[in-house]
């Protein structure tokens, strides 16, 4: 017999709540009917998960910030395939990034002072916070997945001496390749092994006022295939690299690095913050095998209604999925009351965490961002192949994944304006039909189907 596990967000009142077949608006007659047609005889990409990142702030506000037993309810509502909604990616910054405390990298050196054997390594900043974190989440997740994404090399390797601008000078590239080396065997010995990384964070932006490092595609496509695939090879590493980790308006830089370095590159990584998902699928169609990742986006004030915001994460993630990503990752899994903390001179933070600790009271809120996620993470399990949806209303937004054990996960978000009726079917079986009031979000586990 098929049996419905679903649960619906209809505002900000009512997010991810459980709710029965009984419960659900029923089918009305005077309705237009939009057919959601599943057909798990059509498969694409394999899913890694779902997730966030443990950036300097948001591992120091969980793990300091936060009492013992509010970090592990916490912990266990993020990571928890049952107790939580089970996030299986991690994406950690290598070194600062704009929301850290201090500038730092894993071997800062004294102005006009150099390290060619990288003597002075250390991953000692993260094992304060981050790694803790990290291996907590794994013991809550082990099918978790972590990534990892420099925002800039050490500022002697670059050509403003600093970690703030500048671009790696051709010099260092065999010693920034044994970087990334080092940084994978100290996470492996702190037992978290390291599933992929990307070779610069947002490759095309030169902030002003925050870590960050220009690589053109030509600079990137050297450094992958001259220096740090052969690095991994002589170190016997299996970490995956993807390349560009930047928006989806250029998709010619990856396209030129898959062009220039393809056997050494395993797929690409995305950010929303430009562009549309469709450019994820130009590249995959392009070069057939590579991996789509989707690395990056932010929820924030630029998008300040709850209703707008919320729709916007749950639109987009679709769009990401349907257009073969294997990963979904925002941005901070947490952030302050004032959207921090920022490096210093920062300036104004307007992005919003997963979810928010207030530094003055201690207190826990979880924000949009945690339930949007939700939808997907709960019920799209790793290893999950996405199948075949279609709808015959362009207003209502679907896609589906048969997960490990055979059940069928799919996630429905009605964009248009009025409520309308929605009949899903597996092929030529109709097997629920039903109301879906105006921007809201229903997602259904179907098992024994």
């Amino acid at each position: 017999m098929t049996t419905f596990k679903m649960y619906k967000s209809t505002g900000e009142n009512e997010l991810f709540v459980p709710v029965s077949s009984d419960q659900l608006q029923p089918h009305a007659p005077e309705l237009e009917t939009t057919t959601i047609l599943l057909d798990d005889k059509l498969s694409y990409q394999e899913m890694d998960g779902f997730g966030a990142s443990f950036t300097d702030s948001s591992a120091y506000l969980i793990n300091q910030i936060l009492n013992e037993e509010q970090r592990d309810e916490l912990m266990s509502r993020l990571f928890h395939p049952e107790k939580g909604i089970g996030l299986s990616v991690i994406r950690n910054p290598m070194g600062a990034s704009d929301y850290a405390r201090t500038v730092y990298s894993y071997n800062d050196m004294p102005e006009q002072q150099t390290d060619a054997e990288l003597t002075q390594f250390s991953i000692a900043h993260d094992e304060e916070d981050v790694i803790p974190l990290t291996q907590q989440a794994l013991g809550l997740n082990p099918e978790l997945k972590l990534f990892a994404s420099p925002w800039s090399a050490p500022g002697w390797m670059k050509t403003s001496g600093s970690m703030i601008t500048g671009q790696l000078k051709t010099q260092w590239y065999p010693v920034y390749a044994e970087y990334f080396v080092k940084y994978i065997q100290a996470y492996r010995e702190h037992g978290l092994p390291i599933h992929a990384i990307t070779p610069q964070n947002e490759a095309l932006y030169e902030p002003g006022h925050y870590p960050g490092m220009l690589m053109p595609a030509e600079a990137q496509a050297d450094f992958i295939k001259n220096h740090l695939k052969p690095a991994f090879v002589r170190n016997d590493i299996q970490t995956k690299i993807l390349c560009y980790d930047h928006n989806w308006d250029q998709p010619d830089y990856p396209l030129t690095v898959l062009e220039q370095a393809g056997e050494e590159v395993d797929g690409v990584a995305w950010h929303w913050y430009g562009g549309d998902a469709s450019a994820q699928t130009k590249v995959y169609e392009a070069f057939a095998g590579k991996e789509m990742h989707f690395t990056e986006g932010s929820g924030g004030e630029w998008i300040p209604p709850f209703e707008q915001a919320f729709s916007n994460v749950i639109r987009t993630g679709i769009q990401i999925l349907r257009n073969y990503s294997k990963s979904f990752v925002l941005w901070n899994m947490a952030l302050d009351e004032n959207n921090g903390p920022t490096v210093p001179g920062f300036g104004r933070s307007t992005c919003r965490g997963i979810v928010q600790v207030n530094q003055q009271t201690k207190e826990l809120m979880y924000t949009l961002d945690y339930y949007a996620l939700a939808h997907f993470s709960a019920l799209i399990r790793p290893k999950a192949v996405r199948i075949e949806s279609t709808s015959n209303n362009d207003g209502i937004y679907s896609v589906a994944f048969k997960n490990v054990d055979g059940s069928v996960a799919l996630v429905l978000f009605n964009d248009g304006e009025a409520m309308g009726n929605v009949q899903v079917q597996l092929r030529d079986d109709v097997l629920m039909k039903f109301q879906l009031e105006s921007k809201s979000v229903l997602s259904i586990l179907i098992t024994d189907v």
